[in-house]
C-alpha cells in the first residue's frame, strides 16, 4: 500500500453563488449577535456623514452668498491716517463705480434711558450705497437707509438694546454728541453672531464723527473703503496690480473671492477637526468589530470543522464569513449614513453662532457614499484579523476541541492587514489634518495607545500566571485564572474599554485646561477695570477722579505708538524682495504700542540678555526688551538692531533683553519695552487699571466717567469674562456634541465586548453549577473578574489620557500643562462600575435558569 499523497490536478472552483447562499443560511441564527457588530460602527459613520454633509452644504452656501460676506466688490482697510499720495490712489480706484467710506474705533456709549454704559465698536458710515450686496438688517427695516440721512441717528446692536432695556426712539451718548436710536441692528454683512457678541456695533453717520470729539491722539482708528467696481473690472486682477503699493503703505484688502476662500478655509479646518473626532469614534467602533468577530468565529469553530470535513476549502470557509462581515459592515454603514443625514439637519442650528452665512440643509450624496465606503473598508480591515485564522482551521476540530485547531506558524497576511489598517488611518488623517507630519502624529498616537493597552493586558496575564496565589480561596483563584487561560477576554476588553476611557478622559482634561487659560484671577490685587485713551493733559484729573470714587490705582502706564522701519538694516522692501529671510511683511506695516519703565513687572521674566531700565547714553542705540516669541517671528536675537519711527522721529535701538510674558494675566503687557529716559517727550496716551468690588460700583463709576471724560474708554473685565464664558460655553457644547458620538460608541463597544465574553463563560458556569457551585460563588467569580478587567482598562485609559492631554497642551495649543485631575476619578470609577454592572447583567440569565435550559438555549 503506497503512502504517496495524491493531489488533485484540477483547481477547485470557489462557486461564489453557493458561498453567498451559505453565508446567508449560516447567519440566520446569529443575526441578533451580529447586531452588536452593526451598532459598533453606526455612530462613527453617522458623525462622519453628518459633518461632511454639513461641510458640503456650507461650502455651497459660502459660494452662493459670497458677495454678501463683504457687501462690496473690494474693501481696502488702513489703521492710520491716509496721506495725500495714497488718497489719490484710493480715489482713482473708484472711478466709474461707487465708494463708501467708514471709520471704526472702540468707545464708551451711554444709554440715556437707563444710564447704562458699554464699550462698543463705533462705525461711522458715510451716506452711500454700502452695502452693495446683501443688507444691513434692522428693525424697522427702513432704519438701515434713513439713519444716514435724517440727522443724528444711530443703529444699535439689538442685544445691547435688550441688555440695557432700551428701544428705538431712545437716545445714546457717544463722546460729546447725543444720537437718537433709529433702529435695532440685527445683522451686518459678513458678521456672525459670535463676532457681534465680542464687539457689538453701533452705526452713526460719518458727518457727525468730528462732533463726538473721540478722534484723539493715540486712539486706535481703522479706515475702511468699500468699492462697487464697474462690471468690466475684475477685482482680483485689480488688487494683484495694486498689491505692491498697498502692502508698502500697510493697507489690507479683501475681495469677494479672497473672502470666500478665507471663510471657507476657516470653517473647513473646523469641519476637519470634527470629522477627525468622528473618525476616532469609528476606530473605537472597529475595536468592537474585531472583538465581536473574534468571539463569533470562536463559536463557529465546530461549524467550520464540519464544513471542512464535507470538503469545503479553507479559502471557501474564509469567504463565507467574510461575506457575512461585509454584509454587516454595509448595513451598519448605511444605517449610520441615514442617521448622519438626519443629524445634519440639526448642525446649522448648532453652529449658527459661528457662521456668517445662512446654511441650507440638503442631502449630500457624496458625503453619504464616502461614509458608506469608509465604514465598509474599515469594518472589513479590522474584521480580517480574526477572520484570517479560518483558513488554517483543521477538520480535526470536529473530533478534538482545543488550541490545536489552528495551524501553527506566522501568517504573513496578518502583517499585511496590519499595514493596510495603519495606511488607511494615515491617509484618512492626512486628508483631515492637511500635513503628513500631523497625520503621522495622529496615527502614531493611535498605534501607541493600542500597543500600550495590549502590552499592559499581556503583562497582567503574565504576572497572574507567574505569581498565581495558590493559597487564595477558590472564588479568587477561579477569577484570576479566567484572566489568562484559553479563550480569555483580557486583551480585547482591556483595549476596547481602555481606549474609550482614554478618549473620554482626554476630552474632560483638555476642556478644563483650555478653560483655565482664559479664566481671570479673582484675587483682591487683580484689576477688573481698565481705562484707556487717557490724554496726557487728562492723566492727573482721571487719577484724582478715580481716587475720589474710592478706587485704587493699581497701574498707570504711558503708551507710545510707533512703527518699525528697519531690522538689522533690512527695510520692508528688502524683506519683500527676499522671501527666504522669513520675516513677515506685517512686521513693518503694523502699529506698535509700547511703554517705557525702569523695571520688569511680575508677569515678565528675563530669559536672555540684561534689562537696562534707564538710558545712560543718548548717543548710542536705545537698549530695548522684546517678548521672546515675538523675537522669533522677527528673526532677531540679543545684539540685533532695529530702527523705530516714533511719529516721524527715527529712533535706533538694540535688542538688549528677551523676556517671557504671561499674557493670560490681567496686566498691561507689551511686545516691545523701552527704558526710561528716551520717550518721555513723545506724543502718548495713558492706561489706568483699577478694581471695583461690585457690579453696581463699576456701573456707577463708568456712568460718571462718561459724563466727565467722554473720550476715555473703560473695559470691564468682568463683562469680558462673561462674554468669554458664553463663547467657550458654545464651543464646549459643540465639542461635547461631537464627543458624544465617541463616548456612545465606547459604551456600545464596552457592552458588546462584555456581552460577547458572556458566551465564553456560559459552558464553564453551567459546568460549575452542575458540579455543585453555588449561585453566590459563580457571581463572585464573574464580579471579581470584571472588576479587575474594568479597573485595569480604566486605569490605563486615564494614564493615556494624561499623556495625550500633555502632548495636546504643549505641542498643539501651546499652553501650560496644569491638569485638573478632579474629573478623572469619577471617570475611572464610572467605567469600572459600568464594566462590572454590564458583566453581571449578562450573567443573570445563567444564574436564574437551570443548567440544562441554559445549555439548550445557548447552543
Amino acid at each position: 500500500m503506497s503512502d504517496v499523497l495524491i493531489r488533485p490536478t484540477t483547481k477547485r472552483s470557489l462557486n461564489l453563488p453557493w458561498l453567498l447562499k451559505m453565508a446567508w443560511r449560516d447567519s440566520r441564527r446569529n443575526r441578533g449577535r451580529l447586531a452588536l457588530f452593526i451598532s459598533s460602527i453606526v455612530l462613527g459613520i453617522a458623525a462622519l456623514v453628518a459633518i461632511n454633509s454639513f461641510s458640503d452644504n456650507l461650502r455651497t452656501d459660502i459660494d452662493n452668498q459670497a458677495k454678501s460676506l463683504i457687501g462690496a466688490d473690494l474693501v481696502i482697510a488702513a489703521n492710520k491716517e491716509i496721506d495725500p499720495k495714497m488718497q489719490a490712489l484710493l480715489d482713482s480706484i473708484g472711478t466709474g463705480g461707487d465708494r463708501s467710506d467708514e471709520v471704526r474705533f472702540v468707545s464708551m456709549v451711554l444709554f440715556k434711558a437707563t444710564q447704562g454704559t458699554r464699550l462698543v465698536q463705533v462705525r461711522a458710515l458715510e451716506d452711500g450705497g454700502f452695502p452693495y450686496y446683501g443688507a444691513i438688517e434692522t428693525e424697522p427695516a427702513s432704519a438701515s437707509k434713513t439713519f444716514r440721512k435724517e440727522g443724528r441717528q444711530a443703529l444699535v446692536d439689538h442685544t445691547l438694546l435688550l441688555q440695557y432695556n432700551t428701544k428705538p426712539g431712545d437716545s445714546i451718548k457717544i463722546g460729546n454728541q447725543t444720537f437718537e436710536i433709529a433702529g435695532a441692528l440685527h445683522k451686518i454683512p459678513g458678521q456672525s453672531a459670535m463676532t457681534a457678541t465680542i464687539a457689538p456695533a453701533v452705526y452713526i453717520p460719518r458727518r457727525y464723527l468730528d462732533e463726538t470729539g473721540l478722534l484723539q491722539r493715540g486712539s486706535r482708528i481703522s479706515f475702511y473703503h468699500y468699492y462697487k467696481l464697474p462690471q468690466n473690472t475684475d477685482p482680483d486682477k485689480l488688487v494683484k496690480k495694486l498689491e505692491p503699493r498697498l502692502e508698502e503703505a500697510g493697507f489690507g484688502y479683501d475681495t469677494i473671492e479672497s473672502r470666500k476662500e478665507s471663510t471657507g478655509k476657516s470653517y473647513e479646518d473646523l469641519a476637519r477637526f470634527l470629522a477627525l473626532v468622528g473618525f476616532v469614534a469609528l476606530l473605537l467602533g472597529c475595536v468592537g468589530v474585531a472583538s465581536a468577530v473574534h468571539i463569533y468565529i470562536r463559536e463557529k469553530l465546530p461549524t467550520i470543522g464540519v464544513l471542512r470535513c464535507l470538503g469545503m476549502s479553507g479559502k471557501q470557509a474564509f469567504l463565507v464569513y467574510l461575506f457575512q462581515v461585509m454584509a454587516m459592515g454595509l448595513i451598519g454603514s448605511i444605517v449610520g449614513a441615514i442617521l448622519g443625514s438626519l443629524i445634519q439637519l440639526y448642525l446649522p442650528e448648532l453652529f449658527k453662532s459661528f457662521l456668517p452665512v445662512e446654511v441650507t440643509v440638503a442631502v449630500s450624496w457624496s458625503a453619504i457614499m464616502q461614509g458608506i465606503a469608509i465604514g465598509l473598508v474599515v469594518a472589513v480591515l479590522f474584521a480580517l484579523l480574526p477572520l484570517l485564522s479560518i483558513r488554517n482551521i483543521s477538520p480535526l476540530i470536529t473530533l478534538r476541541a482545543g488550541i490545536e485547531h489552528v495551524a501553527s506558524g506566522r501568517d504573513k497576511l496578518r502583517w499585511g492587514v496590519y499595514f493596510l489598517i495603519l495606511a488607511f488611518i494615515l491617509i484618512f488623517s492626512y486628508f483631515q489634518l492637511g500635513t503628513w507630519l500631523r497625520a503621522l502624529a495622529f496615527t502614531g498616537g493611535v498605534l501607541v495607545a493600542f500597543v500600550i493597552l495590549a502590552l499592559i493586558a499581556r503583562l497582567m496575564m503574565w504576572i497572574v500566571k507567574k505569581f498565581f496565589p495558590v493559597r487564595w480561596g477558590y472564588v479568587w483563584r477561579q477569577s484570576l485564572a479566567n484572566l489568562y487561560r484559553p479563550n480569555n477576554q483580557t486583551l480585547l476588553l482591556t483595549v476596547s474599554i481602555g481606549l474609550g476611557t482614554a478618549l473620554i478622559a482626554t476630552l474632560f482634561l483638555m476642556q478644563r485646561i483650555l478653560l483655565s487659560e482664559v479664566a481671570f484671577a479673582g484675587s483682591e490685587n487683580q484689576p477688573n477695570l481698565v481705562l484707556f485713551d487717557i490724554q496726557s493733559s487728562q492723566k492727573e484729573a482721571v487719577t484724582d477722579f478715580t481716587k475720589a470714587q474710592g478706587l485704587p490705582i493699581l497701574q498707570s502706564v504711558p503708551v507710545v505708538t510707533m512703527r518699525l522701519e528697519e531690522i538689522n538694516g533690512l527695510t520692508a522692501a528688502d524683506v519683500r524682495k527676499d522671501t527666504t529671510l522669513g520675516i513677515p511683511d506685517w512686521t513693518f506695516t503694523r502699529e506698535y504700542r509700547v511703554t517705557y519703565r525702569d523695571s520688569l513687572i511680575d508677569t515678565e521674566k528675563s530669559v536672555a540678555g540684561e534689562w537696562q531700565g534707564v538710558v545712560t547714553d543718548t548717543n548710542k542705540p536705545v537698549p530695548i526688551s522684546i517678548e521672546e516669541k515675538y523675537a522669533e517671528r522677527l528673526k532677531v536675537e540679543v545684539g540685533d538692531t532695529l530702527i523705530f519711527n516714533v511719529q516721524g522721529a527715527m529712533v535706533p535701538t538694540v535688542v538688549a533683553n528677551l523676556r517671557e510674558v504671561e499674557w493670560n494675566r490681567v496686566q498691561t503687557n507689551f511686545l516691545v519695552l523701552f527704558p526710561k529716559g528716551i520717550l518721555e517727550e513723545a506724543p502718548q496716551f495713558h492706561v489706568l487699571m483699577t478694581r471695583t468690588d461690585t457690579d453696581q460700583q463699576a456701573a456707577k463709576f463708568q456712568q460718571t466717567l462718561v459724563h466727565q471724560f467722554p473720550n476715555v474708554s473703560a473695559i470691564d473685565l468682568g463683562l469680558i469674562l462673561e462674554t468669554l464664558d458664553d463663547i467657550l460655553g458654545k464651543i464646549s457644547f459643540v465639542i461635547r456634541f461631537m464627543a458624544l458620538f465617541s463616548i456612545s460608541t465606547g459604551l456600545l463597544v464596552l457592552i458588546g465586548s462584555i456581552n460577547n465574553s458572556k458566551y465564553q463563560r456560559v459552558q464553564e458556569s453551567v459546568l460549575l453549577r452542575t458540579l455543585g457551585a453555588s449561585r453566590r460563588q459563580i457571581l463572585g467569580i464573574n464580579a471579581f473578574e470584571y472588576l479587575l478587567l474594568g479597573a485595569l482598562a480604566a486605569g490605563t485609559g486615564v494614564i493615556l489620557a494624561v499623556g495625550a492631554s500633555w502632548a495636546l497642551a504643549v505641542f498643539s495649543f501651546e499652553v501650560a500643562f496644569v491638569p485638573d485631575l478632579t474629573p478623572l476619578l469619577p471617570v475611572f470609577l464610572g467605567i469600572t462600575v459600568l464594566t462590572v454592572f454590564i458583566g453581571m447583567l449578562n450573567s443573570r440569565s445563567i444564574l436564574n435558569r437551570p443548567p440544562l435550559e441554559v445549555l439548550r438555549r445557548e447552543s
